[in-house]
Formats: C-alpha cells, sequence, structure tokens
C-alpha cells in the first residue's frame, strides 16, 4: 500500500507535467467554472456509438465524480447511496476497480430522489466530501480514513428540515454546494443561522479559521474570485448574492435576492467585474462589483428572463455565456449586456423545472451532457448553435460528468463509466 508521502509525490509529479494537470479535481473542474485545464484536448467530433473503456454499477444518488493523481495512479472519487447510507468511493482511474469505500451518513430523501448531493473536492492527500444532512469529512486519498470532521448542525448551529413547510435553500434539499478550496483552507458553506453562515477551517485539521454571516445556505456552491484587489469567496445564499473576504471572512458586499423557498441552485460565473447567476422566478442576473476606496457595491445590471435556469448551472466562454434556458432551450447571452444572441431547442428532454445540462468548456469547443444522457458538441460562436456531434452516452442523468486526458467519466441513476473521447 502506498503511504501518504508516496501518493503526494505522484500528485506533485503530476502537477509538474508541463506546470500543469489535467484533473478534474472538483466541482466544475480546476477553476470551478466549468473550463477544463488547459492540457486537456477537445474531441474533434463525436462517434454515432460509443463503447465504455469501463462501467460499473452504482447506487443513487446526484454527486458528480471527481479524477485526481498522477497518470499512473489517477483515481476517480464519487459518492452513492448504499445500504441507507451515503457513501464515499475511490477506484482506479484507468480501470474501474474499487479500492475502497466509507460511510459518509445517513441518506437523506425528498421529491427528487435520494441519495447523496455533493461532489467530493480532492486537494492532494486529502478528499473533503459533504452529505446532505451536513457532514462533513476530510478522508485520506490513499485509505479512506476519516482525518477529522465537522457537522453543519451539531458544530455551527445550522437548522435542517427537509421537506416540509417553509424550509429554504439547504435547509430544505439538502447541503448541496461542494466546499472551496483555497491554499491551506477550506470554505464551506455551513448554514448557520447565529454568524456561521460560511465557515473556513484549516485543510489539515478541521480548525476554524473564521465564521461569517446568518444566512441559510443555498443549493448552489461557492467560488473564489479576486475583485477590486480583494480574494473573495462568494456564495449565492438562499437570501441572495454576497461576497467575503477570503481571508477572514469579512462581508464586503450583498445583494439580496428573494425568491420562493430560496431555491438559487447556480453556481456563480465570475466575468471581469460581473457575478452572473440564475433563478427560475427572477432570470439570468449580472452583478456588477465596484469598489470605491475600501468599500464595495453590488449592483443588478442586467436580467435576461429568456435565459432564466432553474438548476443548471451556466459556462462562461470569450466573453458568452451559455446555459439551459426556460423553455428546454440552450443559448447564448453577452456576458456584459445580457443580450441574448442565439437559442436553440431540441437539445433538452425534461421539461419545467426538471430540465438539466451540464456544460464542459475545451478550449474553443463546448461538450454539453443532457438530461437524457446525450452528449453535444458544438462550437463556442455567438454566430450561432453549431454541433460537430450528438451521441447516446449513458441513461437519464441530473450529474455533471468529469473530463481529464481524453476522457469523460459520468454517472446515471446506475452506472457510472468511463468513455474515451479524445485519445
Amino acid at each position: 500500500m502506498k503511504t501518504i508521502a508516496a501518493w503526494m509525490a505522484l500528485i506533485v509529479a503530476a502537477a509538474t507535467v508541463q506546470g500543469q494537470t489535467t484533473d478534474w479535481p472538483q466541482w466544475r473542474g480546476p477553476n470551478r467554472d466549468g473550463h477544463a485545464a488547459p492540457g486537456n484536448r477537445a474531441p474533434a467530433s463525436l462517434p454515432a456509438e460509443l463503447k465504455p473503456r469501463w462501467q460499473i454499477p452504482v447506487g443513487e444518488g446526484f454527486a458528480s465524480p471527481v479524477v485526481a493523481g498522477a497518470p499512473t495512479d489517477r483515481r476517480v472519487f464519487y459518492l452513492d447511496l448504499q445500504g441507507g447510507k451515503e457513501v464515499t468511493h475511490a477506484i482506479e482511474a484507468a480501470t474501474g476497480k474499487e479500492l475502497w469505500q466509507t460511510p459518509l451518513d445517513a441518506v437523506f430523501k425528498d421529491d427528487w430522489g435520494q441519495g447523496p448531493r455533493c461532489t467530493p473536492v480532492v486537494d492532494g492527500p486529502r478528499v473533503f466530501v459533504q452529505s446532505c444532512r451536513g457532514e462533513l469529512q476530510c478522508l485520506d486519498a490513499n485509505s479512506g480514513a476519516v482525518l477529522w470532521r465537522k457537522n453543519f448542525v451539531r458544530d455551527f448551529e445550522a437548522v435542517f428540515m427537509g421537506e416540509t413547510g417553509p424550509a429554504a435553500g439547504a435547509t430544505r434539499h439538502g447541503n448541496t454546494g461542494a466546499p472551496l478550496m483555497d491554499g491551506d483552507r477550506l470554505i464551506a458553506q455551513a448554514g448557520g443561522l447565529k454568524g456561521a453562515s460560511l465557515v473556513c477551517l484549516r485543510k489539515a485539521s478541521g480548525e476554524v479559521v473564521w465564521r461569517s454571516q446568518n444566512d441559510t445556505a443555498g443549493n448552489a456552491a461557492p467560488v473564489l474570485a479576486n475583485l477590486g484587489g480583494v480574494r473573495q469567496a462568494i456564495s449565492f445564499t438562499a437570501l441572495g448574492l454576497i461576497g467575503v473576504d477570503a481571508g477572514n471572512g469579512s462581508l464586503l458586499w450583498r445583494l439580496p435576492l428573494n425568491t420562493r423557498l430560496g431555491r438559487h441552485v447556480t453556481t456563480p460565473v465570475v466575468a471581469d467585474d460581473l457575478v452572473i447567476v440564475g433563478s427560475y422566478q427572477l432570470g439570468l442576473m449580472a452583478v456588477k462589483v465596484t469598489r470605491e476606496g475600501e468599500a464595495f457595491k453590488a449592483e443588478l445590471v442586467w436580467t435576461n428572463k429568456e435565459a432564466a435556469t432553474n438548476f443548471s448551472s451556466p459556462v462562461a466562454a470569450g466573453g458568452l455565456v451559455y446555459g439551459v434556458g426556460p423553455r428546454q432551450n440552450v443559448y447564448c447571452v453577452e456576458a456584459r449586456t445580457g443580450k441574448l444572441l442565439w437559442s436553440q431547442a431540441g437539445l433538452i428532454r425534461a421539461s419545467g423545472d426538471r430540465a438539466f445540462a451540464s456544460f464542459i468548456v475545451i478550449g474553443g469547443t463546448l461538450l454539453m451532457l443532457n438530461d437524457a444522457g446525450e452528449l453535444v458538441l458544438f462550437a463556442a460562436s455567438p454566430a450561432g448553435f453549431q454541433a460537430a456531434g450528438r451521441t447516446q452516452a449513458c441513461g437519464v442523468t441530473w450529474c455533471s460528468p468529469a473530463y481529464a486526458d481524453g476522457r469523460l467519466y459520468l454517472r446515471d441513476a446506475k452506472t457510472l463509466l468511463c468513455l474515451d473521447l479524445a485519445p
């Protein structure tokens, strides 16, 4: 069995290839923006029929897989439902062979389904996993052993009620927003209502560095961005959009956004000084964040109801934003103005609030996985939708895939599989 030191050496070796890694170690990729690492190549086209490199049976859940490690020891980490519990798994990326599994928490179920919903985060020798009920664990990536744990309800006075009454955000549908890596720290949306909506923890020990705000957590993952010269953690809470100083947790700006039951699911997209989020009630919105002296200001600069998105996070590329609209359409809008440049029907199968697709930006190409399990390849272009391929990849899915070294790792309700797209 490899030691932690050996595992770290492999991680470092992988990262030094051309000064970067091609891993997909967390929700929405290396930078949490839906972009594959620059070392990845895009497929030129999609075959009419895809044959998996490997596929394995998995339990229920909506948590996306992630991929990390040196080329000789790359691993896939994923969560599923096993025996009434949310369980973390590590498998060989090359073969799908299981290396270990570790129970996380009791299962959560609502009208949307059951099983884990939060994507793991891999950082060198550690894997961070979070349950719907708010159990946060730091695991040894090599063995699956629990190194430390925090519980949002017990440790930070969060409230978890499930799908009942007026419960909003994560209180209602589970803690789905993956924690955020920041150097030797981890920022999590604990949702504590007494000054611990966001908490910053030491990665190595779980020690609390700071706590901030009183918001119920939303269902969107937080992101990091440098705005106005300050490194900020940006969170789409159940009450609105906020930015806090990543160093000390102090509130820099806030824009209240009120919707029914605080169902704020889209991961914020940062384009220059704009923070773009979406709501099925409010539409796609851009918030401009500016600094005057020591004070920050956040103002809503545009809203596009034609691009209103529910729980499918958009991506930005080349000054354009792509996502899923309210009429089973895929759209392209101009990031600076919100102007709709094109809208394409026929790419999304589910209707209403169940419509979903995930997007991966690979250079000038977009790879989309829709809710019916179809892959669609198209150019990132303002001129209109230009398909380069469409093929069936898996069954019905709401899980975003991971892309590393030309391979796509994806799952549906029953199967996790690996596809060679750009060998």
